[in-house]
């Protein structure tokens, strides 16, 4: 009975001990709790890098103005700056028009340190610089065009003058053919397709590339804007005469003299007229000797008393005097040989022998 008794108040104690813990209180307020949701957060998060990268690139797009100062203009460009360099540009071009080119090159070097110049400047002070001999910087000055404007017809026809003084006659020959290419695609209101194409004669001429300049002057001639040089005429003669072709280098002179002579009746000045009489005397000459390679006497001699008036009226006495001299010969009949007795006996002793 005792040992009984002793289990049942062990029950007892144990469900006691038990029951507290099942109505704890604390457990049921923990169950009521709402549960954590990680989503909630991740959206702040999100915000939060989002803010953080705007807010870092303004910051580095301003020290990039701040640290870098030499990526922004030395130089702002103002309405005022522009008409600062086109007043220097307008004043450049004046000067040098009147042949002031020291002047000239200062102007225009001002209007380019004004930060506003265009390319139609450095073209203009590498004119300038070309004419007063300093062959590096308007070398210089023609590059920076092209370097800016690859399709510059003006700046490679320049150039093309310029190598052409320095004797490189291969790269004058390449900028030119760049400048007719440029050209043909945008016309330029300063240059003309004839003059390019003589220009590209001249140069296959002075290369002896003899049938290059035929074609070349002779497309200049079949432009039809502009004027006609009568050098035009005059090399393509001369490419004539190299190849033999005297015929077509006779009219060619004759077609020089005659532009020259309607040239001759708008000259303004007395020096202009002489400069243009000179031109033709010198060309009736070389007719005259291409006549007499040919047989054509009195056609040589009709040439050469052209060329004797007009050195007459230009007071070169030195020329006329060899003009007449050349008429004298042609005037000459030619002495038919006498056979004397003597001769033909001397001949004959010759043959035996």
């Amino acid at each position: 009975m005792k040992k009984k008794h002793v289990k049942k108040s062990v029950n007892a104690k144990t469900r006691a001990t038990v029951r507290p813990v099942a109505s704890k209180p604390t457990i049921k307020s923990d169950k009521a709790k709402p549960c954590f949701n990680p989503w909630s957060l991740s959206i702040y998060v999100y915000w939060f890098i989002i803010l953080f990268f705007i807010a870092a690139t303004f910051y580095i797009l301003g020290r990039a103005h701040t640290d870098h100062p030499a990526a922004t203009p030395a130089v702002e460009i103002t309405e005022e700056t522009l008409l600062q360099a086109a007043d220097y540009y307008n004043s450049g071009k004046t000067k040098l028009l009147a042949g002031e080119v020291d002047a000239a090159i200062a102007d225009l070097s001002a209007a380019i340190d004004a930060g506003a110049a265009s390319v139609d400047t450095y073209i203009l002070r590498g004119e300038a610089y070309m004419q007063s001999g300093d062959y590096n910087n308007a070398m210089a000055d023609f590059n920076t065009v092209l370097a800016k404007d690859p399709s510059n017809a003006v700046a490679y026809y320049d150039r093309s003058l310029l190598n052409t003084r320095l004797e490189d006659y291969s790269a004058a020959l390449n900028d030119i053919n760049n400048a007719l290419a440029a050209n043909t695609s945008n016309p330029s209101p300063v240059l003309q397709m004839r003059d390019l194409y003589a220009k590209r004669g001249q140069l296959n001429l002075w290369m002896k590339n003899w049938q290059g300049a035929i074609a070349d002057y002779t497309n200049s001639l079949a432009r039809p804007e502009g004027t006609v040089s009568p050098s035009v005429y005059a090399e393509r003669a001369e490419a004539y005469t190299a190849l033999g072709n005297y015929a077509d280098a006779i009219n060619d002179y004759s077609s020089a003299i005659r532009v020259i002579s309607e040239q001759i009746q708008g000259a303004p000045t007395i020096e202009e007229r002489e400069s243009l009489s000179s031109r033709a005397m010198n060309y009736f000459e070389k007719s005259a000797a291409l006549n007499l390679n040919l047989g054509n006497v009195d056609a040589s001699r009709t040439d050469l008393e052209s060329a004797y008036t007009i050195a007459v009226a230009l007071n070169d006495a030195e020329t006329a005097d060899r003009m007449q001299s050349l008429i004298a010969e042609l005037n000459t009949p030619a002495k038919p040989v006498v056979e004397t007795a003597e001769t033909v006996e001397t001949e004959t002793v010759e043959q035996n022998q």
